[in-house]
C-alpha cells in the first residue's frame, strides 16, 4: 500500500512539473523605438492567469496610454496522428517614451492556480525621433494640377547601405575575428528581393563561415543613434595571416526595391502607383590591425587562441614488434586546423611512423572551436623498459598577450619478447599495410637440398639473350621518351589545367545532381557556378580571383565561341547567383537549370580551343 502510495505521488509530481515546465509566460516588444513614438507592450501566455502585475517603475520611463487590450487565439497541430490544441492568452499595452537612452525592463509577474509566474525581461533603446520621409510633389503646369503627392524614400545615402562589422579590428597574427556582412535599410524601405550579390573576398586572411538562415530575416537595430532594418548576409571566421594593415576591398550588391512613383493622372495613380526598381549599393573598405607575435619559444607550433591538451595510449605492456598507438587531443577555441603536428621524441629502438591528424570544428558566434587529434603510430624493436616522454604544447593567448604551455602525461611501456614469428604486428587504428615487418630484410643461407645448375651452362652469349636485351634496350629509351614527355606536360601547369578542365567541371556537376536529388537548393546553385567558374578558369587560364562575368563573356568571343552559347552561359550564371539568395522555383526549375548547364558545359568543351 505505502509502496503504491509513493508511485502515486512521484506521478502526480512529474505531472505537475511538466505542466510547470510547458507553462510559458512571455513579454515581447521593440527593441529598438523613436522618441516619442507609440509602441506595444505583449504579454502572452499558454495558460488561464489573473491578477496581471505590470514590471515595476515601468511608468518612470514609459506613458501607458492605452492597455490591457486582451485577445485569445487557438492553435491545432497533428503529429503522427496525435492532434493537440493550445489556447494563448494575450494582454496588450500602448506605451510611448519619456525620453532616450536603453532602458531595461524588469519581469511582470501573474497567477496561474494560485501560483505566481514571472516573464523574462527586456531592454528598449530609445533615440532620437527620425525626420519623415520627404514627400516628392508633382509641379503644376497649364493651371491644372496634381498634389497627390506619393511618398518616396531616397535609396541611398544613409538610406540604404552595406557594412562590415568587425568583432576586433587589432588583433594578433593568428588570432579569428568574427566578421558580419549587414544590409542596413531605413524601415520605409520595402526590399523585395536581390538580383546581384558580389560577397567580400579575404585576402590575406585564413576564413571559415559561420552558417546562417538561408533566408534573410530583418531585425531592428540602432546604428549611429538611428534606427534601421537590418539583415545579416555572411558570417564569417577569419584568421589573419600577414602582419600590418590588412585591407578587405569594397563589395556591393543589386537590391530590388518598390518605390512610390510620381502619377501622372488620377487613372494611372489608381491602377499602379508602385514599381519595382533596381538599385546598387557599395560597402566601404574594411581594414584590421595585425601585429605579429612576440619571440616564439621551442615547442610553438603555430596555434593561436585558449586551448589544452590531453593523451592516451594504447597499450602500456607489450610485446616485440607490436604496434602502439598515442593519441593527442589538442581541445579549445582558435586556429585549430593551421596547428602543426607536435613533434614525439622515441628513443632509436623504435620504428616511428608519420603521424595522422583530424579535425572536429565547428564555427559559431563566438569563433572556430573543437578538436585536433593527432595519433603517432610506433613499433619497439626490443624487450625492455621504455619512458615515452610526454609532449610539450606551447601556444599563444591573445587575450593575455604570452604564450602558455600544456604537456601531455609521460608514459611507461613495458616490451616482452614476443612469441613466435618476430614479423607478427598487432595493430590498433592504422591499417595493416601502413606499417613494416620487421624480420624479412634479411636473406638467410638456404638449407636442405637446393636445385643446382650443371657448369658450363650458361645463358649469356644466346640469341635469346641478345634478343631480350636489344628489346628491353628499345622498351627502355621508349619509356624515356614517355616520361620526359609527360614532365613537360606536368611542368606546364595551365596545360595540365586546361585537360583536366572538363573532368573536374563534369564532376561539379555530378555533385549539383546529388545536391539536387537532396532538394539542398543552395549547395545545388553554388556547385553548378563552382563548375563553370572552374572550367573557364581553367580553359582560358584566368585566376578565379580575376574571372568575372565581363571577362569571361570577352575570352568567349576571343574564341570564336557563339552568341547563343554565351548567352546561355549568362543566364545560368545569373540564374544561380540570383536563387542563393531568393527562393528557388522548385524542383522542376532545378531540374531544367541542371539539363540546360549539362547542355552548355557540353557545348563550350566542343567551340573552346587551346
Amino acid at each position: 500500500m505505502i509502496k503504491k502510495l509513493k508511485i502515486y505521488l512521484i506521478l502526480a509530481f512529474v505531472t505537475l512539473a511538466a505542466q510547470a515546465e510547458q507553462t510559458r509566460f512571455e513579454m515581447s516588444a521593440p527593441n529598438a523605438v523613436e522618441m516619442g513614438q507609440q509602441f506595444r507592450l505583449t504579454f502572452t501566455l499558454n495558460d488561464r492567469g489573473s491578477n496581471l502585475q505590470l514590471p515595476p517603475n515601468l511608468n518612470s520611463n514609459f506613458d501607458i496610454l492605452m492597455g490591457p487590450s486582451t485577445g485569445q487565439s487557438t492553435s491545432i497541430r497533428t503529429i503522427n496522428g496525435r492532434t493537440t490544441t493550445e489556447v494563448t492568452y494575450s494582454y496588450t499595452y500602448i506605451l510611448r517614451s519619456k525620453s532616450e537612452g536603453t532602458f531595461e525592463i524588469r519581469p511582470a509577474s501573474i497567477e496561474i492556480d494560485g501560483k505566481v509566474m514571472e516573464s523574462n525581461s527586456l531592454k528598449i533603446q530609445v533615440v532620437k525621433a527620425q525626420s519623415q520621409p520627404q514627400q516628392q510633389r508633382q509641379p503644376q503646369s497649364g493651371g491644372s494640377s496634381s498634389n497627390q503627392g506619393s511618398q518616396s524614400v531616397d535609396l541611398g545615402g544613409d538610406n540604404l547601405f552595406l557594412r562590415m562589422e568587425m568583432s576586433k579590428q587589432n588583433v594578433f597574427r593568428g588570432e579569428q575575428i568574427i566578421a558580419t556582412v549587414k544590409l542596413y535599410a531605413d524601415p520605409n524601405i520595402p526590399i523585395s528581393g536581390f538580383e546581384e550579390v558580389n560577397l567580400p573576398t579575404y585576402e590575406g586572411f585564413f576564413t571559415q563561415d559561420i552558417e546562417i538562415p538561408k533566408q534573410i530575416n530583418f531585425t531592428r537595430e540602432v546604428y549611429d543613434n538611428r534606427i534601421y532594418q537590418v539583415g545579416i548576409l555572411k558570417k564569417t571566421v577569419l584568421f589573419p595571416q600577414q602582419n600590418g594593415t590588412l585591407t578587405v576591398d569594397p563589395f556591393s550588391m543589386t537590391l530590388l526595391v518598390q518605390q512610390r512613383v510620381r502619377p501622372r493622372s488620377f487613372f494611372d495613380d489608381f491602377f499602379s502607383g508602385i514599381q519595382t526598381v533596381r538599385t546598387t549599393i557599395t560597402s566601404k573598405q574594411a581594414r584590421v590591425n595585425v601585429k605579429d607575435l612576440p619571440p616564439s619559444p621551442a615547442n610553438f607550433y603555430g596555434g593561436v587562441g585558449n586551448f589544452s591538451v590531453s593523451s592516451e595510449m594504447s597499450s602500456e605492456d607489450v610485446t616485440t614488434n607490436d604496434a602502439v598507438t598515442l593519441k593527442v587531443t589538442i581541445n579549445g577555441t582558435g586556429n585549430l586546423r593551421l596547428i602543426r603536428n607536435p613533434e614525439l621524441q622515441l628513443p632509436t629502438d623504435f620504428e616511428v611512423y608519420d603521424p595522422r591528424a583530424t579535425d572536429n570544428v565547428r564555427a559559431t558566434d563566438n569563433g572556430v572551436t573543437g578538436t585536433k587529434t593527432i595519433e603517432y603510430l610506433f613499433q619497439p624493436r626490443f624487450e625492455g623498459d621504455y619512458t615515452v616522454p610526454s609532449i610539450p604544447f606551447v601556444f599563444f593567448n591573445p587575450s593575455t598577450g604570452s604564450y602558455v604551455t600544456r604537456s601531455t602525461q609521460e608514459y611507461t611501456l613495458h616490451v616482452e619478447k614476443g612469441t613466435g614469428a618476430e614479423s607478427t604486428t598487432v595493430l590498433s587504428s592504422r591499417q595493416r599495410e601502413d606499417l613494416q615487418l620487421i624480420g624479412q630484410d634479411i636473406r638467410y643461407i638456404k638449407q636442405g637440398n637446393p636445385m643446382l645448375r650443371s657448369r658450363g651452362a650458361t645463358f649469356y652469349g644466346t640469341p635469346v639473350f641478345y634478343s631480350i636485351y636489344g628489346g628491353s634496350t628499345l622498351l627502355f629509351l621508349f619509356l624515356i621518351f614517355i616520361y620526359r614527355k609527360k614532365a613537360r606536360e606536368n611542368a606546364n601547369a595551365a596545360l595540365m589545367r586546361n585537360k583536366k578542365a572538363n573532368r573536374v567541371a563534369t564532376k561539379r556537376l555530378k555533385a549539383a545532381s546529388g545536391f539536387m536529388k537532396k532538394n539542398q537548393d543552395e549547395a545545388f546553385h553554388e556547385a553548378i557556378l563552382k563548375a563553370f567558374w572552374g572550367y573557364l578558369s581553367d580553359k582560358l587560364g584566368i585566376p578565379v580571383a580575376n574571372l568575372n562575368r565581363e571577362s569571361a563573356v570577352d575570352k568567349l568571343n576571343e574564341k570564336n565561341a557563339e552568341q547563343n552559347l554565351i548567352d546561355d552561359f549568362v543566364e545560368i550564371i545569373e540564374q544561380c547567383e540570383f536563387a542563393r539568395y531568393a527562393p528557388s522555383g522548385g524542383s522542376e526549375a532545378r531540374s531544367e537549370l541542371y539539363k540546360k548547364a549539362v547542355s552548355t558545359m557540353s557545348r563550350l568543351e566542343k567551340q573552346i580551343k587551346r
